[in-house]
């Protein structure tokens, strides 16, 4: 539906379309996943727009039933209905002398300060919320494929590393032709990956504003963002994460062969995501349900490169963390380098995001505390959580890498 079409229903209709549309996403790809997050996307602005006009209808309400007795309402000061107390200030408007109309209470003040001289008090404000900063967390995360194994040590994940290529012409009575499939196993390790934070009881004891969940889901917040990264740049080893980007030492070992990345992309230009797209999969086909994984600031140069007329070379529609480059998806993820960048650093991965599995060995365990430092007067939390994460898939992710310095 377009946005004319979605202006008309009611907010009901509108959250029973966002459902819809969820079910809908779960076995569509390409395009028609696009339109629907761009769709979903609307009924979001939408839903926003319609809280907004609730909000400022609940305010003028507010507003109305809040006017003092002293400004015209019958049995206040002066006992002068409302249109005779507006007529008398119209009047002394229209003459030029003073008049002094009753403040409307929208916000209560909370708190007063003095001016340096002492002689006039300002009211403060303190808004029942907290602002929050930019979005630190990939959602690389919440893409790729998640397997809850709690309790657990390890997973091995088997995936096919070849399918049999033998068959041929064969004279009667001689042996069949050989081939078989050869197969592999991606081994995913667990990973004790932790946050702590303290916070002043202070903190917890100012008013309206709730300074002490911020604390709270900071720590968990941590714990996600790191968890994403891991996915692309784990290191591998006893109790790692095993990123796209490692490469292990033992060649029988490697799911992806490093031979397989590109390194001839110095820079983005009108051809890189061709580059990039064509390269990978086999010989039989090209694949359409891959994810381009990229630093913001690539992204970047995608949007701003011109053809000779001046015209972008790139479509990009943007969502957040994700969208999409001339129809294909992205994520954006900080632990990508740049390209052009440090030598020999990986800067983008592209692939179908299922071919790299996480698995949950337990759930998020947060705590806070007020006893651990009880004499200083100090709030802990901490969270803890065991997961760990591999590639599943032979060759699932091409990688571009900067070549090595010259020299």
């Amino acid at each position: 539906m377009n946005r004319e079409q979605l202006m008309k229903m009611s907010k009901k209709e509108l959250k029973a379309r966002l459902v819809a549309l969820n079910k809908e996403a779960q076995d569509k790809g390409g395009k028609e996943l696009n339109a629907i997050v761009e769709e979903a996307n609307t009924i979001g602005e939408i839903l926003d727009e319609i809280k907004a006009r609730e909000n400022l209808a609940a305010a003028a309400r507010a507003a109305e039933e809040g006017e003092e007795p002293g400004a015209g309402e019958p049995g206040g000061e002066g006992n002068e209905p409302k249109d005779q107390a507006r007529a008398k200030s119209g009047r002394a408007l229209k003459d030029g002398k003073k008049v002094t109309f009753a403040a409307k209470v929208l916000v209560a003040p909370k708190a007063a300060l003095t001016t340096t001289d002492g002689s006039v008090v300002i009211p403060q404000h303190t808004s029942p919320d907290i602002m929050p900063t930019f979005n630190n967390v990939s959602s690389l995360i919440d893409r790729v494929k998640t397997v809850p194994l709690p309790g657990g040590e390890s997973y091995k994940r088997p995936f096919v590393e070849s399918y049999g290529d033998g068959a041929g012409s064969t004279n009667e009575g001689a042996d069949y032709n050989l081939s078989e499939p050869n197969f592999g196993y991606a081994e995913i390790v667990r990973e004790k990956i932790t946050a702590y934070a303290e916070e002043p009881e202070e903190m917890v004891k100012l008013p309206d504003a709730d300074y002490d969940g911020v604390v709270e889901e900071s720590v968990t917040r941590a714990i996600k963002r790191y968890a994403s990264r891991q996915i692309l740049i784990g290191p591998g080893g006893t109790g790692k994460f095993r990123g796209i980007f490692y490469n292990p030492a033992e060649e029988d070992e490697q799911i992806i062969d490093p031979a397989t990345d590109i390194t001839t992309i110095t820079a983005i230009t009108e051809t890189t995501l061709d580059e990039i797209i064509y390269s990978y999969g086999g010989d039989e086909e090209v694949e359409d349900v891959a994810v381009l994984i990229l630093n913001k600031k690539d992204l970047k140069k995608f949007a701003m490169l011109r053809d000779k007329q001046g015209r972008k070379v790139y479509t990009i529609k943007n969502h957040g963390n994700t969208g999409t480059i001339d129809e294909v998806p992205y994520i954006i993820n900080s632990a990508c380098t740049e390209v052009g960048g440090t030598a020999e650093a990986y800067c983008m991965a592209y692939g179908p995001l299922s071919n790299y599995e996480v698995a949950v060995f337990s759930d998020i365990d947060a705590r806070k505390s007020e006893h651990y430092k009880f004499k200083q007067g100090q709030i802990a939390y901490r969270a803890d959580v065991f997961m760990g994460g591999n590639v599943v898939a032979k060759n699932g992710f091409i990688r571009v890498k900067n070549p090595a310095a010259a020299g």
